[in-house]
């Protein structure tokens, strides 16, 4: 820690004037007035000196911390790929690139280590929120002795915000009435506008301005991206206007660039053509230019393509067209994202702050997304729910014209993922290996580094960020936050290397562990090894831990993780597997927990519910995430609602779960009640009452009876009106896992993208009264726990 980290600062409130106190200990506690108190204020004993504010030492900058989504190291034209972002090359040209700079393979782990300068096990985020457990190092649930950065910085006297993605909430905590500690304006930032899951709709997001929902316009031509962006400068300019003596920390996360991929479509014909050789060929290419701009050295080897990644040439040529569609369009939302990056920078530059502001450009929370299939998908809900064999080539062609849109819940193949790690093995949520965990990073700060332009080449983990970001703010970690002892910080300061380009490596020790994909780093060696493919995710069998392959390279002259000499150095191998366990035990990662399905379901993971038991209320105006809602997936229900229906011709939703490519809704349509199910967007299945419902009170009421054994069966659905039945129809197919990674229930209304083409985006309220609304559900078989042969059986039943 740098030396101003010890200087003591003054305290904000008035009791507190002319004392200094150690910022180790936050907030700095309030000192009571220990001076002369006289009766009359105007007696000229009664002088009392200014309060004085918090402020953070006088040099310290102010900080935008930018963290991209899903983008590997060899997608951006920085870092040697194929895709054009002139935002980063010019911040490159004026900063320093980091070119061995790790992630912890996926999203959530990423974003609770970047904030608290702690291991992602340690923070409890092993994983995604949505499959937390209850073992400490995967429960999502970040301890309060490790207080996140924007708190310290915070009681430091930083403004801080933050715009875009949080995935850090613990599911059982986004309901609407909360407990909302774990929400970013309860973890030190003052101002949110984003969303809290681990995707949006780019075009339809589910948007939080701090904890209330914002209404999204209804116009065609909305971005999400450009919203944020469009908030974070006005709050930047806001806050310069206002509190100029203070500095600001804004860390941006956009969305961009995880599945939905979702660009305006000239952004994607930027790039037509540009991928009609196939990844493979892609793939060559940016590795020799990767050697050319100097982000890998002259000797490093491209790694093999794995037999589970198939071949540009084996892939279907009736399916090419919708392949080279999917990267046009990727590459597009990553030129797209890098351009609103520009507008953020340009903002500051207007204000005269850019070279005074310390800019991190974390290109990727981790490598790039294999998420998507074998084959890509036009809704990625399908891979995520077992479904994905029902999108052929035939269906994808259909609709081709369409990726990327507004329409469209897109995702790329496996290839292009692979292609977009260059050169590394593997992709996203393989932490064993470089292609799941190396990323681009541009440090920017022309007032506190003087050298431009440069490349760094030792070795930093996202753990570094928080503590570099406390040394150049000559902010000590704090020992006490709100009365917790605090554990310390586990990164290391990155500064050390700021202006020395050959400095010896701080960080020379490093576990990794995602789904059970281990390796550890030490000095320059790394032993890794891959347990689970990540685009099969959820009925993979697995082989047990102690039967993995395990590798071991030497990176000090091997920089790709090329050439495997496991077999050459056995003693070492078995050195750094006893050193990954030394790890695993210091930072919460035992026990391993490879469980798929299992970890989704609430009960059988040991989370709590936001939902406990079979019946729940609801009452108009109520909008309620996927968790806050009775899960009716997989089992018998009954919707049930009392409404009034008025005198003119009733129509809108009485509730609504979901949206265009997965849920359903029970509403009046042209007088008639009606109920409708969307699967994934593949199918859309109706039941409609024969006649239109009376003026009056009405009981409104939908059955399902579940077909049983497995998941993701159909089902006969039946209306009934007054406890009459008036309709029924077979349901197919339904969703067995999740309707959207952030879909919502609303009672009385349906906003956002449509369910059906009964529905518009934006006037959909029910022009009646509605009294009240009840789920019931599993009526039968709600109890019986998910197991995972049932997950392999409606696999195969739906295809």
């Amino acid at each position: 820690m740098s030396s101003i980290g010890n200087e003591k600062a003054n305290s904000s409130n008035s009791g507190n004037q002319g004392l200094n106190f150690q910022r180790s200990v936050l907030p700095i506690p309030d000192q009571p007035y220990k001076g002369l108190i006289v009766f009359d204020a105007k007696s000229p004993d009664a002088k009392f000196p200014p309060i004085q504010p918090i402020r953070p030492p006088k040099e310290a900058p102010n900080i935008l911390l930018i963290l991209l989504d899903d983008v590997g190291f060899g997608a951006s034209s920085t870092f040697g790929g194929p895709v054009s972002t002139p935002v980063a090359d010019a911040l490159s040209t004026d900063g320093l690139r980091y070119t061995r700079f790790h992630t912890t393979a996926l999203c959530s782990p990423t974003r609770a280590a970047l904030l608290t300068g702690r291991n992602h096990h340690t923070v409890g985020m092993g994983g995604i929120t949505e499959i937390a457990t209850s073992a400490p190092g995967n429960n999502s649930i970040r301890p309060n002795y490790c207080a996140p950065l924007a708190k310290i910085l915070k009681y430091n006297g930083y403004s801080t915000a933050h715009f875009g993605k949080c995935h850090e909430v613990p599911v059982w905590e986004t309901g609407p009435v909360g407990p909302f500690d774990h929400w970013p304006t309860f973890s030190g930032f003052e101002k949110f506008y984003g969303f809290v899951a681990g995707e949006t709709n780019q075009w339809y997001p589910e948007v939080y301005d701090g904890r209330t929902r914002v209404a999204i316009p209804n116009n065609p031509n909305y971005h999400f991206l450009a919203d944020m962006t469009d908030q974070a400068i006005n709050w930047i300019r806001t806050q310069k206007t206002t509190a100029p003596e203070k500095p600001f920390f804004v860390y941006f996360a956009p969305g961009a660039t995880h599945a939905p991929h979702h660009v305006p479509k000239e952004w994607a014909d930027k790039y037509k053509g540009k991928f009609d050789d196939g990844w493979d060929k892609l793939r060559e290419k940016t590795f020799e230019n990767q050697k050319k701009v100097g982000v890998i050295p002259n000797n490093a080897k491209l790694t093999k393509r794995h037999k589970e990644i198939p071949a540009w040439d084996e892939m279907p040529e009736n399916l090419k067209p919708v392949l080279r569609r999917e990267m046009e369009v990727y590459a597009g939302f990553l030129e797209f994202t890098d351009y609103h990056v520009g507008r953020l920078l340009d903002s500051l530059k207007d204000l005269g702050i850019l070279d005074e502001t310390l800019v991190f450009y974390i290109i990727g929370d981790n490598g790039a997304s294999a998420e998507g299939t074998l084959n890509g998908t036009f809704n990625e809900m399908t891979n995520f729910n077992g479904a994905a064999s029902l999108e052929t080539p035939a269906y994808l062609m259909q609709h081709l014209d369409e990726f990327g849109g507004r329409n469209s819940y897109n995702h790329y193949a496996v290839g292009w993922a692979h292609a977009m790690c260059c050169p590394y093995q593997w992709t996203k949520q393989v932490a064993s290996h470089f292609g799941g965990t190396r990323n681009g990073l541009i440090i920017h700060w022309p007032k506190g580094i003087k050298a431009k332009g440069e490349l760094r080449n030792q070795f930093h983990h996202v753990i570094d960020i928080a503590p570099t970001i406390l040394e150049t703010a000559g902010i000590p970690e704090p020992q006490f936050v709100e009365g917790v002892q605090q554990k310390p910080m586990e990164g290391l300061s990155m500064v050390y290397d700021f202006e020395d380009a050959s400095a010896t490596d701080h960080h020379d020790v490093q576990y990794f562990e995602m789904f059970g994909n281990r390796g550890i780093y030490f000095k320059g060696w790394t032993a890794v090894t891959k347990h689970r493919t990540p685009w099969e995710l959820l009925g993979q069998k697995t082989v047990a831990f102690d039967d993995d392959n395990w590798e071991l390279y030497d990176t000090t002259k091997d920089w790709t993780q090329a050439e495997d000499l496991s077999k050459n150095f056995p003693d070492k191998l078995h050195e750094l597997q006893r050193q990954w366990l030394i790890e695993a035990m210091r930072y919460n990662v035992l026990p391993m927990d490879d469980r798929g399905i299992e970890r989704f379901n609430a009960e059988s993971a040991g989370r709590p519910e936001v939902i406990r038991g079979k019946t729940q209320f609801m009452y108009p105006g109520m909008i309620l995430t996927e968790s806050s809602v009775v899960n009716i997936k997989n089992k018998s229900h009954s919707i049930t609602a009392e409404i009034e229906v008025p005198a003119s011709v009733a129509k809108g939703v009485i509730v609504a779960q979901g949206a265009n490519f997965g849920g359903w809704a029970l509403y009046l349509h042209d007088g008639k009640l009606k109920y409708v199910y969307n699967f994934l967007g593949l199918a859309i299945y109706t039941v409609e009452s024969p006649s239109v419902l009376s003026e009056g009170k009405h009981e409104a009421r939908m059955e399902f009876k579940y077909d049983g054994e497995g998941l993701g069966k159909g089902g006969i659905a039946s209306l009934l009106i007054d406890g009459t039945k008036v309709a029924e129809g077979r349901i197919e197919h339904t969703v067995p896992v999740i309707f959207s990674a952030d879909s919502t229930c609303m009672v009385g209304d349906k906003i956002g993208a449509p369910i059906s083409s009964d529905f518009e985006e934006s006037a959909n309220k029910f022009n009646g009264k509605i009294s009240w609304v009840r789920i019931e559900a599993g009526l039968e078989d709600m109890d019986r726990l998910i197991k995972p042969e049932e997950w392999v059986r409606v696999h195969m039943s739906i295809q």
